[in-house]
């Protein structure tokens, strides 16, 4: 079964995917500062994780477009200012509704690229200590990301999309959607104004994890 804007609105009996085991469940109206999305809720089977896209007009099938959030509870929730996450998701939806059209899949189980909240507290008192995130990550044995994007391509299939435009500055993000039968029409860069307490991880991302943010060439040195 594929979500359209047409589709009801309440339970939706939809199987899962026999290719990520992800299922939809629920569809309910969300009202929200930005505008009035759908949110689409699915279990992963898989990993067992419960899964949210929120679905902003009529997307159509190709070159929709589309972010993939990565949870992040510090960020998103508790604003926090050691990452650009909050600010990131913030402006993924006030762009999908400024275009009228749109989907914002927010991934849970993806806190700390994946290593859990725990772990990622963990690295960042590291981070504190002097190393950058990578370092952080690698001195806890833990991987730089460990994120997969399996179950994202198929939420984005049981929507009905085919082709996105994908707001990210990961290349990784736009590799793991190809390789899992999405097309990536256009990368659209999601730049965040750096502060004083981000600036060493956003050049981290950009110098060792191949982030593209090129707004980082105009900033001058910050300190906290």
């Amino acid at each position: 079964m594929t979500e359209n804007s047409t589709a009801p609105l309440g339970l939706l009996g939809a199987q899962p995917s026999p290719r990520t085991g992800v299922e939809r469940v629920v569809t309910a109206p969300l009202p929200t500062v930005y505008g009035q999305f759908r949110a689409v809720g699915y279990l992963d089977h898989d990993r067992g994780d419960e899964q949210v896209a929120l679905v902003y007009g009529e997307i159509g099938t190709e070159d929709v477009l589309v972010r993939l959030h990565s949870e992040c509870l510090t960020g998103d929730a508790f604003g926090s200012r050691h990452c650009e996450c909050g600010d990131q998701l913030e402006a993924a939806l006030r762009a999908v509704a400024a275009e009228g059209s749109g989907v914002v899949v927010y991934l849970r189980g993806h806190e700390g690229r994946g290593i859990g909240l725990l772990a990622k507290l963990r690295a960042m008192a590291l981070q504190a200590e002097g190393l950058d995130t990578v370092e952080a990550n690698l001195a806890l044995g833990l991987p730089v990301d460990a994120r997969d994007y399996g179950v994202a391509a198929g939420i984005l299939r049981d929507l009905g999309v085919r082709s996105v435009r994908l707001m990210s500055n990961n290349p990784r993000k736009r590799e793991a959607l190809v390789r899992h039968g999405v097309r990536v029409a256009e990368q659209v860069p999601l730049l965040i104004p750096p502060c004083e307490s981000n600036i060493t991880y956003l050049r981290t991302k950009r110098e060792r994890m191949d982030h593209h943010l090129p707004h980082l060439d105009a900033v001058g040195q910050l300190t906290r």
